[in-house]
């Protein structure tokens, strides 16, 4: 894994020196290995993945709390089928709902549908969800997936009725793939990004952690903090901020250094 960091906007006056963190594969490498590290997928064919707050759920010994079982029963009667991209028919009238959805949900533009035809057809979605009224047949939702067993489920998107809200169909697919893949042996699910308060929705699961930077924290105090910090103004980067130290790491260096999840090795003498 080589790492490359590509800078952005900087401010000389508060020594803030910002640098987006892009992890290259080398050989041998699986996405697994980037997935674990708190990197999520940079381009759909799996060659750059870079570092943000992301979300993970540990399906280890996993289960439901009180409002994941409500949200499951509100979902009784619903079917969910796992399927290989190759053997999901993408038709023109399914992506042409989906598109809808993207447009609806998630705004103009956010979605084009080049966009969506190119992750049909990239390594990034390598299964998809389905989601079925047992009874009639009526397609509900569909989730895009990655999925590398037994280490990676990736949760990309989901498209879903939006008709379907009296059972709260969005969050229903979520929890029912956190059972799906948890009885399937997997050993994580990711979830995505969390930078905003509406994403907090992806961390009503016991257990769930975040990608903080330099290592994943099951402290969703830690994780309200950093978004807090995002809504009031940043005026000096997370591990220089006293307050932070102290109230998560003890304010000791060596406690951040040793939950850090990267190192570098020292060079070899006489290489380049």
């Amino acid at each position: 894994m080589k790492l490359v960091f590509s800078e952005t906007q900087s401010d000389y006056g508060r020594y803030l020196y910002p640098y987006v963190v892009w992890a290259l594969p080398e050989p041998g490498e699986r996405p697994a290995d980037f997935f674990r590290r708190g990197f999520l997928p940079a381009s759909p064919h799996l060659d750059c993945y870079y570092l943000c707050r992301n979300l993970r759920l540990p399906l280890a010994g996993w289960r439901p709390n009180s409002e994941n079982r409500r949200i499951l029963r509100k979902g009784a009667g619903i079917t969910a089928t796992l399927m290989a991209r190759g053997e999901f028919d993408c038709s023109p009238a399914r992506r042409a709902a989906w598109l809808a959805f993207a447009e609806a949900r998630f705004g103009a533009g956010v979605m084009p549908r080049e966009r969506l035809d190119t992750l049909l057809s990239a390594p990034v979605i390598t299964h998809l969800l389905h989601f079925t009224d047992a009874d009639t047949g009526a397609e509900l939702g569909t989730v895009l997936l990655y999925l590398e067993e037994p280490a990676v489920a990736y949760y990309y998107y989901a498209f879903y009725d939006l008709a379907g809200r009296e059972r709260n169909l969005g969050m229903y697919m979520m929890t029912r793939a956190a059972q799906f893949f948890a009885e399937r042996g997997v050993a994580h699910l990711y979830l995505g990004t969390c930078y905003s308060e509406r994403a907090l929705y992806k961390t009503r699961f016991d257990g769930i952690e975040f990608c903080n930077g330099f290592r994943w924290s099951a402290d969703l105090r830690e994780l309200k903090y950093q978004l807090t910090r995002d809504v009031n103004g940043v005026g000096r980067h997370l591990l220089d901020v006293p307050e932070y130290r102290d109230v998560f790491y003890g304010g000791s260096l060596p406690a951040l250094a040793a939950a850090s999840a990267f190192r570098l090795a020292p060079e070899t003498v006489g290489a380049a």
